[in-house]
């Protein structure tokens, strides 16, 4: 899993609370996942908050986690700002998410 600081700084300024909170957050809701690398940017906060043993720092990885997340956001018009079908509930970002991944990643 790659986390990338732009997003994760995005977040917090969003959600008006601390970046470190975010990233503990976010690890807390994937360790029942059993992720055995997580790569980010040299960013002090996940040095501080993701186990040396299981941080990459750099860019080996991040090609391809883009290339995903471009398709999430060109294909689900709902990700792009300032559109008119986008939703101030999380609960039907994760319903609307959650069928596209279904459906065009597990075929």
């Amino acid at each position: 899993m790659a986390f990338n600081g732009a997003g994760v700084r995005d977040t917090a300024r969003t959600l008006k609370i601390g970046i470190n909170t975010v990233i503990r957050t976010l690890k807390n809701s994937l360790t029942p996942f059993n992720i055995g690398m997580i790569t980010s940017d040299d960013w002090g906060s996940y040095g501080r908050e993701v186990p040396k043993d299981k941080h990459l720092t750099g860019k080996i990885f991040t090609q391809r986690i883009e290339r995903n997340n471009l398709t999430l956001r060109t294909r689900i018009k709902r990700l792009a700002r300032k559109t008119i079908c986008f939703s101030r509930s999380v609960e039907i970002h994760e319903k609307v998410i959650g069928t596209f991944i279904e459906k065009h990643m597990f075929y």
